[in-house]
């Protein structure tokens, strides 16, 4: 097996830790939590404070879930803030190595192959991470956390396993470890790329450990689960063949996607409110990209206490950036799939993209209508762009039910 330097970095409690800084804050030493007050007590808390983390409060959960014997700080959440700070942390990352062999996985976390590096700055890969991270530390004050492997997946496994709870947030993993530590990671949702979906069927098969996985052999796995069984047999043995320099390449398909967590249960008679806002965005994010879609998927899922969920996708007949027309398809979709049931999720993508520099004529449809309609769109989005996304809204955006103003306000950085 080929045997790399990898770093993957993590920032400990990003968002929580963002906001301590910008008040001068220590994360480690005060209780604060990103979520939006305005969501009331169903709010999700996006992000806590190390120092809460502590206390047994849980990264994601619900502001009615914290124990009322601790006094906490709520701050709304900032995305502008976020990718601010997330962007002076790349920074750092390539004064030390080029974009070539980086992968930013998350706004918080990256890849980073030193293979070629160590020679060059005469150290080995634990002093490089060192020096890294304290760079991010004196720099932007946040502090990483770093998981080193021979690989990509024993590198983040490192991360996510040993680095996060040792003091100075650093783990080392090597090949020699699959057996002593690997192997013994359970439940099996501990485990990078396993879901729970997955871990309940292994379970039924007498798996609960990652090396119970040996068991059986791969042509098993791959027979019961795809390629995806042929990927979790060699990832239960450490092996991974992905390379981020050989690998960088552009995606096959590109796609648009817009989600969100609902701050409360909805049902079958108001989600079609958030459908519709949801369309919105995603056709203006279409006509400011000057690209059409020629497949639109919808999903949903339903409260935690509930679970499941579902996600179809339907092929148009003619491509469209048209918010109607998503509209329409995410509508129909919901109607023939939805159950009466508390929901909590909604997802809508559109994807088989293509540039919008043509228009195809259709003899059921009025051409001159779609055009003015099209530069209504344009023209508000215009508006929008110059003054806030707020600055026009639709009457059903006043209802409320709607969640466009808050999430708009989000995305702008701030939060009325």
């Amino acid at each position: 097996m080929e045997e790399r330097n990898i770093l993957c970095i993590d920032l400990k409690s990003f968002f929580a830790s963002c906001e301590c800084i910008e008040r001068g804050l220590n994360p480690f030493t005060t209780p604060l939590v990103v979520a939006d007050p305005a969501r009331g007590g169903g709010a999700i808390t996006l992000a806590v404070t190390p120092y809460l983390k502590n206390k047994g409060v849980p990264s994601r959960g619900r502001i009615f879930e914290i124990p009322k014997n601790i006094k906490y700080i709520t701050a709304p959440p900032r995305m502008s803030l976020y990718l601010s700070k997330s962007k002076e942390v790349i920074n750092i990352f390539l004064d030390f190595v080029s974009s070539e062999d980086m992968h930013v996985y998350s706004i918080d976390e990256a890849f980073l192959d030193v293979t070629d590096y160590l020679k060059l700055y005469n150290t080995d890969d634990v002093t490089l991470a060192k020096r890294i991270m304290e760079k991010i530390t004196n720099q932007t004050g946040l502090t990483g956390t770093c998981g080193i492997g021979p690989n990509l997946l024993l590198a983040k496994i490192a991360l996510d396993i040993e680095s996060k709870h040792n003091k100075d947030f650093l783990a080392k993993w090597t090949y020699d470890d699959i057996k002593t530590k690997l192997w013994n990671i359970e439940p099996l949702t501990e485990m990078w790329g396993i879901g729970s979906k997955t871990a309940k069927k292994l379970n039924d098969l007498g798996i609960k450990k990652v090396g119970d996985i040996n068991k059986y052999p791969m042509s098993f796995y791959k027979k019961r689960f795809g390629i995806l069984g042929e990927e979790l047999y060699l990832h239960a043995n450490g092996i991974d063949n992905s390379n981020i320099k050989k690998d960088k390449l552009e995606p096959k398909e590109k796609s648009y996607s817009i989600s969100q967590v609902l701050y409360k249960d909805y049902t079958i008679y108001n989600t079609p409110l958030i459908i519709k806002e949801m369309s919105s965005n995603l056709a203006k994010r279409l006509r400011e990209n000057k690209k059409v879609c020629n497949t639109v998927s919808f999903g949903l899922t339903y409260s935690r206490n509930v679970g499941g969920g579902f996600h179809h996708a339907r092929k148009l007949l003619e491509p469209t950036d048209n918010e109607d027309k998503i509209y329409e398809i995410c509508l129909s979709i919901f109607d023939n799939y939805v159950e009466d049931l508390p929901i909590r999720k909604v997802s809508i993508s559109a994807s088989k993209l293509s540039d919008n520099n043509y228009y195809q004529l259709n003899l059921f449809e009025n051409v001159v209508e779609n055009e003015e309609t099209n530069k209504i769109l344009k023209c508000i989005d215009t508006i929008n762009e110059k003054f806030g996304n707020n600055a026009l809204l639709k009457a059903s955006n006043l209802l409320s039910d709607s969640t466009i103003r808050s999430r708009n306000n989000k995305i702008a950085g701030h939060s009325k």
